[in-house]
């Protein structure tokens, strides 16, 4: 069986994404709904690749997938300009609901374009952990 990696996927409600590796293999990581970072997580790579029908497991684009792992990281909280950016798609919702209307196209591709931003924002924050420097920011759930 051959993949197209990377793959993206919601697994039971969280983002996973499975990923080539050096020598050949592939590599899972799961979103954590806890930190907002993807973990290695290879036991769902099986599951995800021979699913069926099973409404718990679905295939993404990489435009869904980075929108809705940005919802679930929405749900977390701390300091620094990613979160401001949170509020910022916050205020559109609540705009909109203030007002007893749905979100124009507008708002849509506007949330779409910060969420896309946050994703990196994510990914560079990541990268530079990764590299050894000190967290830039922090993270809590939203009580």
């Amino acid at each position: 069986m051959t993949i197209e990696t990377p793959s993206y996927f919601l697994y039971f409600g969280r983002t996973f994404v499975i990923e080539s590796t050096p020598d050949g293999g592939l590599a899972g990581s799961l979103l954590n709904w806890d930190t907002g970072e993807f973990e290695p997580a290879h036991e769902p790579i099986q599951k995800v690749l021979f699913a069926t029908s099973d409404s718990d497991i679905s295939a993404l684009s990489r435009e869904r997938f980075v929108q809705r792992t940005e919802r679930i990281r929405q749900e977390l909280t701390g300091d620094g300009p990613i979160f401001a950016l949170y509020e910022t798609i916050d205020s559109i919702h609540a705009q909109a609901k203030a007002e007893n209307r749905r979100i124009t196209d507008e708002e849509l591709d506007l949330i779409s374009s910060i969420q896309r931003r946050t994703f990196a924002m994510w990914e560079d924050e990541l990268a530079r952990r990764a590299a050894g420097e000190p967290p830039s920011f922090t993270v809590r759930r939203k009580r």
